[in-house]
């Protein structure tokens, strides 16, 4: 959705940030166009008891699986990134995320060499996934010009 590039997007997790899920509420309701909020939602198919939900979901946070961000067109106007991180470097592993999780060592117990691979190829991606949003989130844009005419309502 971010690469149409007139949409506003946010991640958010409500029990790693609540401050940051907020503000992407209040601006996407803002934005004067389409807005969309991917928001972690934890659930009983997990594998944990549900009131520890919040904590998990900043470990997702904290491991790097579900960075946060908010994608705003409007930062253009400003000279700004559109794409801004709300997210510290990942401060835990991702297989300290996954162990929370009865989905997860399931497949442990069934095949342990499977469970490491999986668990590798994890981390690999949360990291691979951050370093690209890093990246993303120090691409500036041209600003649109002031006064521009409109080609395709132009008349000829």
């Amino acid at each position: 959705a971010m690469s149409y590039g007139h949409m506003y997007v946010a991640r958010v997790a409500f029990g790693a940030r609540d401050q940051q899920t907020v503000r992407a509420f209040l601006e996407a309701n803002a934005y004067p166009g389409p807005s969309l909020i991917i928001a972690y939602s934890h659930c009983i198919a997990h594998g944990y008891d549900m009131r520890y939900g919040a904590a998990q979901q900043k470990l997702a946070v904290e491991s790097g699986v579900w960075p946060l961000y908010r994608f705003d067109p409007r930062r253009i106007d400003n000279g700004e990134p559109p794409l801004q991180l709300d997210m510290s470097p990942p401060k835990i592993p991702v297989e300290q995320y996954m162990r929370n999780e009865t989905r997860f060592r399931i497949v442990e117990k069934l095949d342990p060499k499977r469970f490491k691979r999986l668990q590798d190829l994890a981390q690999r991606e949360a990291s691979e996934r951050l370093a690209v949003y890093q990246q993303l989130a120090q691409l500036r844009l041209p600003q649109p010009r002031q006064n521009q005419s409109d080609p395709v309502n132009e008349e000829t």
